[in-house]
């Protein structure tokens, strides 16, 4: 039995030196389209030729290659966060929120893997 119900959209954030210059790559490279860069934020984003799949792209100085962390997107995220906690999940830290943008929380499966649930605040 579920705790939580994603929605259907799902976002693979990968940590890269430069946003700007990977989104133009994944443009020119494999035909993704950008859909913003969020410089505030450090963050931009690339739809996929998949329906509902992005790639954001997290900016670091020293990126971890093969650091993928899939990003699901939820309608509530502190209902979500709240049955998952009771559930026994640990999570990564207090949800974060860019006001007018996106609330985020990471969180743990058993083997320690990151997942991230992200409710998108610009509806």
């Amino acid at each position: 039995m579920a705790v939580v119900k994603l929605n259907n959209e799902i976002t693979f954030a990968l940590s890269v030196r430069d946003r700007h210059a990977s989104a133009k790559w994944y443009e020119d490279m494999l035909g993704f389209e950008l859909v913003h860069h969020i410089d505030e934020a450090g963050w931009s984003e690339v739809k996929t030729m998949t329906e509902g799949v992005t790639l954001g792209l997290g900016e670091q100085t020293e990126p971890v290659p093969g650091n993928a962390v899939p990003v699901f997107g939820i309608d509530d995220i502190t209902t979500a966060r709240n049955a998952l906690e009771a559930a026994g999940v640990k999570f990564d830290g207090p949800t974060d929120t860019v006001e007018g943008m996106v609330s985020t929380a990471t969180f743990y499966d058993p083997d320690g893997n990151a997942f991230m649930l992200a409710q998108d605040l610009t509806r």
